[in-house]
């Protein structure tokens, strides 16, 4: 949705869009040096959507009423586009790529397709090699060239967990496996190809970066 869209779909949660003139619109939108032209562009478009009419002889405005939740659950989600850091690829082989985070972008994705309501310690790897493509996240298997999303806050992986590994920096998408009480930690390729796992003493110096939360297929 254009942020202009977004702005207006969010002032019309609070004003009768019907009731101000285009002008006004801009001015509460922030935007107040912005064509009339454009404004009513916009407006137009967000009534084609669906999400209202306006009925500007009358001085009325009706939202969406298509189901029972559908109008206000849009305007909810609205601007729930998320911008997730890409800082760089990861290995889903051995561990030989470097992980160095060199930002390379910005991956725009939906909050429903990741599950979250907030991007906060969000960040996006893309992934290169096949020890992961028969894991799954979220229904989704983690293939070569598929942008795994990593949520850096989730730094104490629970068994089984996928997770994003920094070992003598280089980085590797793994599955967690903790061993502890034969003194290693293993971290495990999924794969329908024959990959060796890592073996680590707890003591290693290796960091878990960040548990895998959702794949966006490439």
């Amino acid at each position: 949705m254009h942020p202009i869209q977004e702005k207006l779909l969010s002032l019309s949660k609070a004003k009768n869009l019907a009731q101000l003139s285009l002008r006004e619109m801009a001015a509460a939108i922030g935007m107040p040096a912005e064509s009339p032209q454009k404004i009513k562009h916009h407006l137009q478009q967000l009534e084609k959507k669906g999400f209202f009419t306006i009925d500007k002889a009358k001085g009325v405005m009706e939202k969406a009423k298509l189901l029972p939740g559908l109008a206000s659950g849009l305007l909810k989600e609205a601007s729930a586009l998320f911008s997730i850091p890409i800082v760089g690829t990861a290995n889903c082989g051995p561990a030989t790529l470097y992980a160095e985070q060199n930002f390379e972008g910005f991956l725009h994705v939906s909050g429903r397709l990741i599950g979250r309501s907030s991007p906060a310690g969000l960040y996006a790897i893309k992934t290169n090699g096949s020890s992961m493509n028969r894991a799954e996240i979220g229904g989704k298997k983690i293939e070569d060239g598929d942008y795994v999303v990593i949520d850096s806050n989730k730094r104490v992986p629970a068994n089984k967990d996928i997770v994003l590994a920094i070992i003598d920096n280089k980085a590797t998408i793994k599955r967690f496996i903790d061993d502890r009480q034969n003194g290693q930690v293993i971290l495990k390729a999924d794969s329908s190809y024959d990959y060796e796992p890592i073996y680590l003493h707890p003591d290693d110096d290796f960091l878990i970066n960040g548990k895998a939360v959702a794949v966006i297929k490439k």
